[in-house]
């Protein structure tokens, strides 16, 4: 049979073995979540305290601590005459049962994770509030049994819906970066295709503007530079926007055209 209390905090489960049979099973069916006390150096009950999941040892509050010590001590028969008696305890984890142990026995994994406090003495009111709350439950170790293993699978299935969580969280997150990358590519193409047209204009109406030069001789003698004049409106009007080459063309054809008109002139009387 095992005996369950009420904390005063009723986030806490407190729970003890009836025997050291009981106390056997306790330690066998016991949970990650368990703070296991005891009087020290002397003979008393494994009482239990159940935290929270996700907390320990240091999350448990002081006066909480002293309730459970309170109940340790007064189910220890040694203890329980006696004033200043210390009480350890350490989580259920860390509790070692080996085979030539006797019936009830522990040890411990690490000593430096085990804790103590002293009881001065037996305060009343704790102890007599606390015995007013006890029920029994779970006559059978396979009571233990079920409840340890209902708990690891609600353990488990929380652990899948967390990475089911995570692994979505992560896909978002690739999903938004791909969309950020696909948007900065099209703001930048968006603004290629800008550039290129506009560039593509101003080629079109310098080019305009040549032809209509060449269409003429006065633009050449007022020049006063021969096709020097030329070479300088092409810098002007062109700009950055017509590479050297393009440039370097159009000066070729208009030196050809000058070419052919240079042995028409020769021929005019003076």
């Amino acid at each position: 049979m095992v005996f369950y209390f009420t904390c005063s905090d009723p986030k806490y489960l407190i729970y003890m073995g009836r025997d050291k049979y009981e106390n056997e099973h306790l330690i066998q069916y016991g949970w990650p979540e368990d703070l296991w006390f005891h009087v020290d150096k002397m003979s008393s009950a494994h009482v239990y305290l159940r935290l929270p999941r996700g907390d320990g040892i240091d999350d448990v509050p002081e006066e909480i601590v002293h309730e459970c010590a309170q109940l340790t001590k007064l189910n220890s028969i040694e203890g329980c005459k006696v004033n200043n008696v210390r009480v350890v305890y350490t989580m259920w984890s860390n509790l070692r049962k080996s085979g030539d142990m006797a019936t009830g026995q522990v040890g411990f994994h690490k000593s430096s994770q085990v804790k103590s406090v002293v009881i001065e003495k037996r305060e009343n009111e704790i102890v007599n509030r606390l015995n007013k709350s006890k029920v029994e439950k779970h006559n059978h170790p396979s009571d233990l049994a079920e409840l340890r293993a209902e708990r690891d699978k609600q353990e488990l299935e929380e652990q899948k819906r967390q990475r089911r969580e995570h692994f979505k969280s992560v896909d978002l997150e690739r999903e938004r970066e791909r969309e950020l990358k696909a948007t900065e590519r099209e703001t930048i193409y968006g603004m290629q295709n800008v550039d290129e047209e506009a560039v593509a204009a101003a080629e079109a109406e310098t080019l305009r503007k040549i032809s209509e030069s060449m269409a003429t001789r006065d633009f050449a003698e007022d020049s006063g530079g021969g096709w020097n004049g030329d070479s300088d409106l092409v810098d002007d009007l062109f700009g950055d926007l017509v590479e050297k080459p393009a440039k370097k063309e159009l000066l070729k054809k208009k030196g050809g055209a000058e070419a052919s008109a240079a042995p028409a002139a020769k021929g005019v009387p003076l």
